[in-house]
């Protein structure tokens, strides 16, 4: 198989690409990535030693440049996973999320669409998966979880770029009949992931004795998954899942913002030992709320846990652990 992943240089991508070159020899992988600030190629030292690897920068708002590549590459495979991520920075500028979320998806769809029509065979052994996030969704109150079934009801640009993009890919399998998935995945953690996201912030700000900023009162609840669990989602629905069907991932582990940073301080505590006064807890700042920030997201994965067999696999408490030490080793270089 010859599959190309849009994003690889990214969090989520990077652990993928090492988590497909782990689980499946038989690939011949492409990571296309532009290489923006929240790429890092360090992390796929591993990837380059494999010959089934390649790396190519490219933007996927430059049409040609996709056609190109596509047309070279043939991929028989794609995972998407390329996008503008950061809400704040969303809320700062929207222009580079709806280029890069909407247009870059429109660009990588429809180049392969008109590659795989080339085929004698069609769409039939083709296929495209989309990542998205839970955000399309919007907010949830104090109870309920989201399912497929969920009205999009997204409230910042990033989530209603994101929810564009899903849109998109559906009307592909509509109106043309191509082979797409989609995922739907909630707050991801691990290794790797670009200083600028929550738990990353905490842990940098700790260690240097700085304000640990938490927006509001802290009350707002996120569902954390470990980044390999869904990398194994992507996996499985990649390779089970139903054309056109979307699957929602998430890892029955609601926390509310101000638990999870007094936890990851409290691990801090016990992997240092030099917080201030004794306690990391002390550096904790609560700031001015983000615009349109949503109170709750909670996702019920009953779909794909009954019709592919996925579950998350890791203790939570365990990999927060090991993810704090990550970052621990990294900043105190």
């Amino acid at each position: 198989m010859r599959l190309l992943v849009t994003g690889g240089a990214g969090f989520i991508g990077s652990n993928l690409i090492l988590f497909l070159l782990s689980r499946r020899k038989d690939v011949t992988l492409l990571n296309l990535d532009k290489l923006t600030y929240a790429s890092d190629l360090s992390y796929l030292k591993p990837a380059e030693k494999n010959p089934s690897y390649i790396f190519v920068q490219a933007d996927l708002v430059d049409r040609k440049a996709v056609h190109e590549i596509v047309r070279e590459f043939r991929p028989d495979g794609v995972m998407h996973l390329a996008a503008e991520s950061h809400v704040d920075n969303s809320i700062k500028g929207p222009e580079p999320f709806v280029m890069s979320n909407v247009v870059g998806t429109f660009n990588i769809l429809e180049e392969c669409r008109q590659f795989w029509l080339t085929d004698p065979n069609g769409y039939v052994d083709k296929r495209f998966l989309h990542v998205s996030t839970d955000e399309v969704y919007g907010s949830l109150g104090e109870e309920g979880t989201f399912t497929e079934k969920t009205p999009y009801a997204p409230n910042s640009p990033y989530s209603a770029t994101k929810a564009g993009s899903d849109f998109l890919v559906r009307s592909y399998y509509k109106t043309f009949k191509m082979n797409v998935v989609t995922t739907n995945c909630s707050n991801n953690f691990g290794p790797h992931q670009h200083d600028e996201k929550l738990i990353p912030t905490v842990i940098r700000k700790a260690l240097a004795h700085e304000p640990i900023p938490v927006y509001g009162k802290g009350l707002n609840v996120r569902d954390w998954l470990y980044v390999t669990d869904h990398c194994n989602a992507i996996l499985s629905v990649f390779e089970c899942g139903r054309d056109g069907e979307t699957y929602i991932v998430g890892g029955h582990n609601e926390w509310k913002n101000i638990d999870l940073v007094h936890l990851m301080c409290d691990l801090l505590n016990e992997e240092t030992g030099d917080g201030p006064e004794g306690d990391y807890k002390n550096l904790i700042t609560f700031v001015t709320d983000r615009a349109g920030h949503d109170l709750r997201y909670a996702i019920d994965p009953s779909k794909i846990q009954r019709e592919i067999g996925w579950r998350p696999e890791m203790q939570f408490d365990e990999q927060l652990r090991e993810t704090v030490a990550w970052y621990v080793r990294r900043y105190r270089k």
